[in-house]
């Protein structure tokens, strides 16, 4: 079964509450589709749903619990009958050096940022292949570019997420199933205030954090609304691209990290193939 151009499409937002799960809602709705959005706590969501005129559903969800993500999924798709656009967004940040951090939150950060996509895309596929079409969504981050000093856990998930996206959609393709990887840059989304989580600050790392925090105040975050209105467009293509950075100085960054990558490889090509 696949939808008809004219048919309005149905979303599954997970992290749906705030920054850029909110701005992937609101196009959606704006663009005459149905979104079910999930998130830890959906009360923020009220005023969308009191505007959709029922074309919103939403319910707290946990994607870190395995089987709270396939029940709340099955319970998405039968709200609506079907899934078109899944939109793995919820995720958070750790911040602080990597001896800082404890187990315990290098593991919580993972079961979201990583294991909950992973949950997600489990429960999904299935409903996706039966259909024959759908379209998954992995927000990962220009971080999953390269590690950086105090965000080295946050980057090595989401550059986890890379790699198993890769791998699902080279697995889902011949099922009529797409997989976007979605990089975004700096967006205002409360995601280094309200799914922030700081590590116990060691004084060896003060010149460090300063020279981030120097760094950083130069930054300027965007608004989300720009990078919905690119992920309407995707999910409007034939044929999406499998992976696609989201901001002007993002793009930069992620090329530059590329280019010197491709560069670190030819300079030492004559001793990598000594090795056999």
């Amino acid at each position: 079964m696949t939808r008809a151009d004219n048919e309005a499409r149905t979303w599954f937002i997970t992290g749906a509450s705030r920054g850029l799960g909110r701005a992937f809602a609101e196009a959606a709705l704006a663009a005459g589709d149905r979104v079910v959005g999930v998130a830890r706590d959906v009360t923020p969501l009220a005023d969308l749903v009191a505007a959709a005129d029922g074309r919103l559903v939403t319910f707290a969800l946990d994607v870190a619990d395995r089987a709270a993500v396939f029940a709340g999924v099955r319970r998405a798709f039968d709200a609506f009958g079907r899934l078109d656009v899944v939109v793995n967004n919820a995720g958070g940040v750790v911040l602080g050096m990597l001896e800082e951090l404890t187990e315990q939150q290098a593991r919580d950060h993972l079961d979201v940022n990583f294991f909950g996509a992973l949950w997600v895309s489990q429960a999904v596929v299935p409903l996706l292949r039966e259909q024959g079409s759908g379209h998954i969504l992995q927000v990962s981050s220009m971080g999953s570019a390269g590690g950086f000093a105090a965000t080295g856990v946050y980057s090595a998930g989401k550059a986890a997420l890379d790699a198993m996206s890769e791998a699902l959609a080279m697995e889902v393709e011949r099922f009529g199933i797409a997989v976007t990887i979605v990089q975004p840059g700096g967006y205002e989304t409360g995601l280094f205030t309200t799914g922030l989580t700081m590590t116990d600050q060691h004084p060896a790392y003060a010149p460090v954090r300063a020279w981030l925090e120097e760094m950083w105040s130069e930054s300027k975050d965007a608004d989300p609304a720009a990078a919905a209105a690119v992920v309407i467009r995707l999910v409007d293509m034939d044929a999406p691209p499998k992976r696609i950075v989201l901001g002007d100085a993002a793009f930069d960054m992620v090329a530059d990290l590329g280019a010197a990558r491709t560069a670190e490889l030819a300079k030492w090509e004559e001793l990598s193939r000594q090795a056999g």
